[in-house]
């Protein structure tokens, strides 16, 4: 099941000690501070209006056109064509190729919440996925 972002409270992603961005309690996502697009419980990712992607209920990870691009294990971990590239732990902490990449709170400890910033992580930020 998808985390519902009206249920949870903001979901705050940090980087380097800083927070680089936060899923609202009503979806929107803010990237710095700035509003660049919203979670819907669908598991659709909108950016600036847009659909940016989406996660099914399954973790599976496509393009808005339906494509294939990955999957969220129920673990956390994000595969690209079938290669782990990160995984965002129970925990909150988030790792790429191995290294500790920052941190979430507030979302993490159903599946729900990981993919949802997992979904910030690869619909965002473009070095992540």
């Amino acid at each position: 099941m998808l985390a519902s972002p009206s249920l949870y409270a903001d979901m705050v992603v940090q980087r380097n000690g800083s927070i680089w961005a936060v899923i609202e309690d009503d979806g929107t996502i803010r990237i710095a501070g700035s509003a660049a697009g919203a979670w819907n419980a669908d598991g659709t990712a909108r950016k600036a209006g847009s659909c940016a992607g989406k996660i099914e209920h399954d973790g599976t990870i496509r393009t808005c056109s339906g494509s294939r691009l990955g999957k969220v294990e129920s673990d956390g971990t994000i595969l690209k064509s079938w290669s782990s590239v990160g995984r965002v732990q129970s925990d909150g902490i988030i790792t790429r190729a191995g290294s500790v990449w920052g941190a979430a709170s507030n979302c993490c400890k159903e599946l729900g919440g990981r993919q949802a910033v997992a979904a910030v992580l690869i619909f965002f930020e473009g070095g992540f996925f």
